[in-house]
């Protein structure tokens, strides 16, 4: 008698969970209103080749400090690659990074890291 009083009850409670309308079933709380968006970051660079000779221009056009540095890679095996030393662009400034091979160069981009981080 007892194990079916306690199954009964069982039965019963999952019946009321199950049966119980979806409305009915309380939720999280959410802030509302508040929608946090990521603040843009980034500069805006362009990078030239000519020859063996890398320019890049940096803008930055958002409040964050960008810290950015040019990689070169060079077609060569015995050429070194290089990297550049990182250059802190400050909101609304431009900023040009250069570098080479002493060959070719085969791929060249520019790094991007908050200041801080």
């Amino acid at each position: 008698m007892r194990l079916y009083r306690s199954l009964a009850s069982v039965t019963a409670a999952l019946a009321l969970v199950l049966f119980t309308p979806y409305d009915a079933v309380p939720h999280a709380r959410v802030a509302g209103g508040e929608s946090r968006e990521p603040t843009p970051f980034g500069a805006t660079c362009r990078t030239s080749v000519e020859g063996s000779h890398v320019v890049a221009h940096c803008h930055n056009p958002y409040v964050d400090i960008d810290r950015v540095r040019l990689h070169i890679e060079c077609d060569r095996w015995w050429d070194l690659d290089t990297d550049s030393a990182p250059v802190d662009t400050e909101p609304a400034m431009t900023v040009r990074l250069t570098g080479r091979c002493w060959m070719e160069v085969r791929s060249a981009w520019v790094s991007h890291q908050k200041r801080g981080s």
